[in-house]
């Protein structure tokens, strides 16, 4: 028996493995969304999506949080027929008809509702304890910026009017305590989360909730959202998923995703810049786009616009024929290259030299 093997056997924590057998890692699930650019935005790949661990959702009111929350969840309950989704409700703004909008079961959904932070907390690990790694659970929090801590509430019903320091320690707690659970159970949690404007020369947005959330998530988003117009009427809004922090996605990539009133999420919205960008699409005159062959470097005389570049039609010959999605991930990825870079014999001699 080598070392690894004794070592192994003497480990009283029960998920210990060697690492390249480790069910943590090579065994972690991933949720494809419908929508392209949202499984960028979460993974780096278009045909990426929804690991375990924590995802967060900021933004301010009415900026479609839980509306990608609901996507997500949906693409996870289409994926696994057994699966349930552990809905933790502080705003109790999303009537059964919306879930359902999504495709979401009703019955496969369990509500709870939420007051404080310390609740969230307690029922939350004691859910989280009793889960095995085989069981389909994706759990949804909205929100966090709504919910206020016991002292909070105790300070309120005995009329103090005093500032709460408790909050931002008692969220932190929370997530220090929930995230290694997520990685051993395998499962997603999505926290919809609000933010505020930092006050100072250059204000920018901060999301809610102290440190501990920055520091447990695998993804952060910053949602911000500009209407969209025709005339005066408004058609929808044009959103843009700012990714402040992820393990997966370049930090600062700004992901264009559009909503209609009419039809929803677009979904191939934010595609066509990136493929213009890299070649792929061309503008031969104001308004209109014709694909390009890569290959050859030829303009297809099939002129379309705008509207026909969110058609399934469009982007399904790109994504077959040429390689824009390894352009995505190029793009969007983090790499993985080798951390040491190994120092070649003529730059050796180089440095000899110029000693």
């Amino acid at each position: 028996m080598g070392i690894m093997d004794t070592l192994q056997k003497n480990s009283r924590i029960k998920e210990t493995a060697v690492l390249s057998k480790s069910k943590l890692f090579s065994g972690k699930d991933m949720v494809t969304t419908p929508v392209p650019m949202i499984n960028v935005a979460l993974s780096g790949d278009p045909d990426g999506g929804l690991s375990s661990g924590l995802t967060v959702l900021a933004g301010p009111s009415k900026h479609f949080k839980t509306s990608f929350a609901l996507l997500m969840a949906a693409a996870y309950l289409d994926k696994y027929e057994d699966a349930v989704l552990l809905f933790y409700d502080s705003e109790f703004g999303s009537p059964q008809q919306y879930f359902k909008s999504f495709g979401i079961d009703t019955s496969r959904v369990l509500h709870s509702p939420i007051t404080n932070v310390e609740e969230l907390k307690f029922d939350l690990i004691n859910q989280l304890e009793n889960i095995e790694r085989k069981d389909k659970v994706i759990v949804m929090i909205d929100s966090i910026g709504n919910l206020a801590s016991i002292k909070e509430l105790t300070d309120a019903m005995n009329e103090k009017s005093v500032a709460d320091m408790s909050r931002a320690k008692a969220l932190k707690g929370l997530f220090r305590m929930t995230t290694p659970y997520l990685t051993m159970r395998d499962i997603p949690l999505i926290a919809v989360n609000h933010t505020y404007q930092e006050i100072g020369l250059f204000p920018k947005a901060i999301v809610s909730g102290g440190t501990g959330i920055y520091y447990s998530s695998d993804n952060i988003w910053i949602i911000g959202r500009q209407q969209e117009k025709k005339g005066t009427e408004i058609m929808g809004y044009n959103f843009v998923i700012n990714v402040e922090k992820s393990r997966f996605v370049r930090e600062k990539s700004k992901i264009p995703i559009s909503v209609t009133w009419e039809g929803g999420i677009e979904t191939y919205s934010g595609l066509l810049d990136v493929a213009i960008e890299g070649g792929y699409v061309v503008k031969p005159n104001i308004g209109w786009y014709s694909k390009v062959d890569k290959k050859t470097g030829e303009i297809e005389d099939k002129k379309v616009r705008a509207k026909e570049t969110l058609l399934e039609s469009f982007w399904q010959p790109i994504f077959k024929n040429t390689d824009f999605k390894a352009y995505l991930k190029k793009k969007y990825e983090v790499g993985h290259a080798e951390m040491i870079r190994p120092q070649h014999e003529d730059e050796t001699l180089t440095d000899m030299e110029n000693d």
